[in-house]
């Protein structure tokens, strides 16, 4: 592990800066000598966590250890720029072959040189990005959506998934932005970008439902397709629902399962439209899961306040906080990357015969 200095100031009433950089040490600990950042100690990792415990990393000054993860994804990616949903080591536990998995390592590779100014090291890995998102390109459909993924055969399955496609449109955005940042034009990204966040912002019938999920509401806005007036009002129709006052973000509307993972993401949705008393207050609740150790507890389970999973601390939670963080202090380089200002304006590209189409 190499010695750091976070560059994160911590947020006055919630959490310290000590308190974060025991976090980011706790998670450069978990990281195995590949490269490879598992969920925790010896359990599996995926490609999209992964890479947020990277960018978490990036913040948290362990820049050796997020290269390292960058590493670990350029050295097994498959040949058509796609990689398998989860790992163990060098095995491969599930072989299915997710696009919003897959296209996530452009938003950690820009977030990487908005943080550290390293240009040479993300043009390094710029064949990489290049082919994770041709890769998932290959599976938009004609509405603009993105098939979420293909099974261990190799089958593409038919529909689409609101969370997913909000992150593969943001992962796009960066890659744009990357692009420039490399003095290279992606123009082809542009708009395939522009077809998925008009079906995104416009179009939440296209894609298959799943409306108790937390993620499904303030994805669209974490990603930035949905923005503004349309994306405050998508925050006040689903508050009740998916929150628990004082306590955070359920995961599944149905239970009052809290997970900090979703509370913290919904707090960098609330950012990006400015609401920062709001983003404030459900941050705090975040510390009903932090551990002595720097870790936090997956999920919290209520009336009971039992763990779930029992006694549960995932790296992806931890690295979600560290972000949350990072956006409210504005302590870091990178700390806008999921505000609506901080990418190129993204274009509004209705598919032929669309009834918004101006």
């Amino acid at each position: 592990m190499s010695s750091t200095t976070s560059s994160l100031g911590g947020v006055p009433g919630v959490i310290s800066s000590e308190e974060l950089a025991k976090t980011g040490d706790y998670l450069a600990s978990l990281q195995l000598t590949s490269g490879q950042i598992p969920w925790f100690a010896g359990g599996h990792s995926d490609p999209w966590n992964h890479v947020e415990v990277a960018m978490a990393l990036t913040i948290s000054g362990f820049t050796r250890e997020a290269r390292a993860a960058y590493r670990w994804l350029e050295a097994t990616q498959l040949g058509d720029g796609s990689w398998f949903n989860y790992y163990v080591g060098t095995r491969v536990k599930d072989a299915r072959l997710d696009t919003n998995v897959c296209a996530y390592v452009a938003a950690g590779l820009y977030h990487y040189v908005r943080a550290t100014g390293d240009v040479d090291f993300a043009r390094e890995l710029w064949p990489v990005v290049e082919r994770a998102l041709e890769f998932v390109l290959r599976w938009q459909l004609r509405d603009g959506t993105i098939r979420w993924s293909l099974d261990a055969q190799g089958r593409p399955e038919p529909y689409a998934l609101l969370t997913g496609s909000s992150s593969i449109y943001h992962a796009l955005c960066c890659g744009v932005a990357l692009a420039e940042r490399l003095d290279t034009s992606k123009l082809e990204w542009e708009l395939a970008a522009g077809r998925l966040g008009h079906a995104v912002a416009h179009h939440p019938g296209a894609f298959a439902p799943k409306n108790e999920f937390a993620m499904d509401w303030y994805y669209p806005i974490f990603s930035g397709a949905l923005r503004g007036v349309a994306g405050e009002k998508r925050i006040d129709d689903g508050w009740e629902r998916h929150v628990m006052e004082g306590l955070g973000v359920r995961c599944v509307s149905t239970n009052d399962w809290v997970t900090a993972a979703e509370t913290a993401e919904c707090v960098l949705a609330l950012d990006a439209l400015g609401l920062t008393t709001q983003a404030l207050d459900l941050f705090g609740c975040t510390r009903l899961h932090r551990r002595d150790d720097g870790a936090y507890w997956t999920g919290i389970a209520y009336p009971d306040r039992v763990t779930f999973p029992d006694r549960e601390t995932t790296s992806y939670t931890a690295a979600a906080i560290l972000l949350a963080a990072d956006a409210l202090s504005s302590s870091s380089n990178a700390a806008g990357i999921f505000r609506h200002d901080e990418l190129p304006t993204p274009l509004d590209l209705a598919e032929p015969g669309c009834p918004l189409d101006h």
